[in-house]
């Protein structure tokens, strides 16, 4: 049993037995807390801004289309009215002036309600009578709308947008002529703004935020001055309480008119449903504030039982200073803290061994290192041993040896450089000269089989290139192009700009024996990262050209393809590859 509890007595155990009593019991406390008062506050505050806003919206929408009804309603009763159109009816044609004295009555009931832009009478047989101009009520709306104004008998029949007036709404109702047994003598139709039923007026003032929105069944909005065609079918198409419009969160009650036909939705924001969330954001800070102490104490406690034994580790590591490793003979009761004193004393005794063992491998290495560097050529010895034989040939009138020289000692101080300068960029006219030296020295010793040419374009002459990109395609061209050639061979090298806006074209050919197809794939996949395709290693150069390609200009945005190599049996090679212009790099020439 104490050997039991000796193998749980672990820092992890301690630390995690006492995180979990003290989050269980702030979960537990705030938890039930919350739970209890966030239901109650959000189901109460939901129902009743809800259900509020619901029967102020449709109260209003009531009293809106009766107003609207009852103007209607005094239009269409009027005796002028009622006797102008028992007059169509009965086959005498209105003059012009009865027609004209509609227009101050209609203009007095007008006046009551602004909203109404237009009052328009039609005669039973569809002839506008009022306005004074011409026009017909089959041109005006769709026979559905009438056929129903017949069938209601002098109910108001809405319409919905006027198609002549994106801003407007159309309402019509069947005037019934009360002298004759209220046969039908005639239409009148209101058109009244869509402004006119802003529902969402009186109530977006509120604290919830809500939004009233009447939309037909093709889910147009009506009362508002925004745009009607707004698409607001994926609202009366949904079942779910809670929607998504316009990018928030809200939560919807829909409301359908039985006067008009038209769906009152009303949207209340989730976020003034669940603003009794600020009750959970106190509890939260208290109980934050509480597990902070709690959580402090138990670091203190934690971080005296952690620290006791590392400090007297620490102490025994100090005395190493003084010269050989000692080992740490505190005893500690933590299996943890005692598995890492146990391993630091071994550890002692180890590197104790080691220290020993490297000294004479030290002691080794700096006389294998003398060695090599007295073997070591010195650059600049090279090159005054070079000036030395330019001097002395043209004593001797060898100008040809002597330029040759001069060329050579030119080359190697290029390819060995500044020896500070691991990664050394030059501009393109730079490596130009230095493939031109290179081929000369080579029409040295190739004679009349070697021909070349090279085409700079004067605009990429300060194109920055990394040092000897190009040569290595050149000295390729001539191993395995010129010398495999029977009889003479030429290279061309052609440095342009590329049809690519901001790129330079590099490309380097031979007329060469070139390769067959399986060669040239062979070389491809060799680039790729596949196997030499020869025991020699032919390919190395190019290969080491296409990985300091992708090394330097493979970065996201700058993505150079590599090179690209077509070559022909009896035909030559050609590679061509290319770069951004300004390279990735700023070249700046020495001083």
């Amino acid at each position: 049993m104490l050997q039991r509890f000796k193998e749980l007595n672990t820092l992890r155990n301690q630390i995690f037995i006492g995180f979990v009593l003290v989050m269980l019991i702030i979960l537990l406390v705030s938890g039930a807390f919350v739970y209890d008062r966030v239901s109650i506050l959000l189901k109460n505050n939901a129902e009743r801004h809800i259900q509020q806003t619901a029967v102020q919206a449709n109260g209003r929408l009531n009293a809106l289309i009766g107003q609207i009804d009852s103007l209607m309603e005094q239009v269409a009763n009027h005796p002028t009215v009622q006797q102008l159109l028992l007059e169509e009816l009965n086959g005498n044609e209105v003059s012009f002036n009865q027609r004209q004295s509609l227009q101050q009555i209609i203009s007095s009931y007008q006046a009551y309600m602004p909203s109404v832009g237009s009052l328009e009478l039609y005669t039973a047989d569809y002839r506008l009578l009022f306005p004074i101009k011409d026009g017909s009520l089959g041109t005006r709306i769709n026979e559905p709308y009438i056929s129903e104004a017949n069938v209601q008998k002098g109910r108001l029949v809405w319409i919905g947008v006027d198609p002549h007036d994106s801003q407007s709404l159309l309402a019509i109702r069947q005037v019934s002529l009360m002298d004759r047994w209220f046969s039908r003598g005639g239409y009148l139709m209101a058109r009244i703004q869509r402004s006119y039923f802003q529902l969402d007026d009186p109530i977006s003032g509120s604290d919830g935020g809500e939004s009233v929105l009447l939309v037909n069944d093709e889910g147009r909005l009506l009362g508002s001055n925004g745009t009607p065609e707004a698409d607001l079918m994926p609202l009366l198409d949904s079942v779910d309480q809670t929607v998504s419009f316009h990018g928030k969160e809200y939560v919807q009650v829909k409301l359908r008119s039985d006067k008009t036909g038209w769906t009152l939705l009303v949207l209340t924001p989730v976020s003034y449903v669940t603003k009794g969330l600020s009750v959970l954001r106190t509890v939260l800070l208290l109980s934050g504030g509480l597990g902070a102490l709690l959580f402090l104490i138990m670091s203190f406690l934690l971080s005296t039982m952690i620290t006791r034994p590392i400090i007297h580790l620490i102490r025994a590591m100090r005395k190493s200073r003084l010269g050989v490793l000692t080992p740490n003979s505190q005893k500690v009761s933590t299996m943890e803290l005692r598995e890492l004193n146990y391993t630091y004393n071994g550890m002692v005794a180890n590197m104790n061994d080691l220290i020993r063992v490297v000294y004479e491998k030290e002691v080794l290495q700096s006389r294998t290192e003398l060695k090599a560097l007295q073997a070591q050529i010195n650059p600049h010895f090279l090159f005054n041993t070079l000036e030395a034989f330019n001097w002395s040939l043209e004593e001797k009138g060898e100008e040809e040896l002597a330029g040759l020289v001069v060329v050579m000692s030119r080359l190697f101080r290029y390819i060995i450089g500044r020896p500070n300068n691991k990664e050394e960029w030059v501009a393109l006219s730079e490596e130009v000269e230095q493939i031109r030296r290179y081929l000369k020295i080579m029409e040295m010793r190739m004679g009349e089989r070697l021909s070349w040419d090279i085409v700079l374009d004067p605009s990429e002459a300060a194109v920055p290139v990394p040092k000897l990109l190009i040569q290595p395609i050149v000295e390729n061209a001539i191993l395995h192009g010129v010398e495999s050639r029977v009889g003479s061979g030429s290279v061309e090298v052609m440095i342009t700009p590329s049809p690519r806006n901001g790129w330079t074209s590099v490309k380097v050919s031979d007329n060469g024996p070139g390769m067959d197809e399986d060669t040239l794939r062979a070389l491809r996949n060799t680039l790729e990262g596949g196997p030499s395709i020869s025991a020699k290693g032919n390919g190395v150069g190019l290969v080491n050209v296409q990985r300091r390609l992708k090394l330097y200009y493979g970065e996201e945005g700058i993505k150079s393809e590599g090179l690209m190599i077509e070559s022909k049996v009896s035909e030559g090679t050609v590679i061509t590859f290319e770069i951004p212009s300004n390279g990735g790099y700023t070249y700046e020439p020495e001083q």
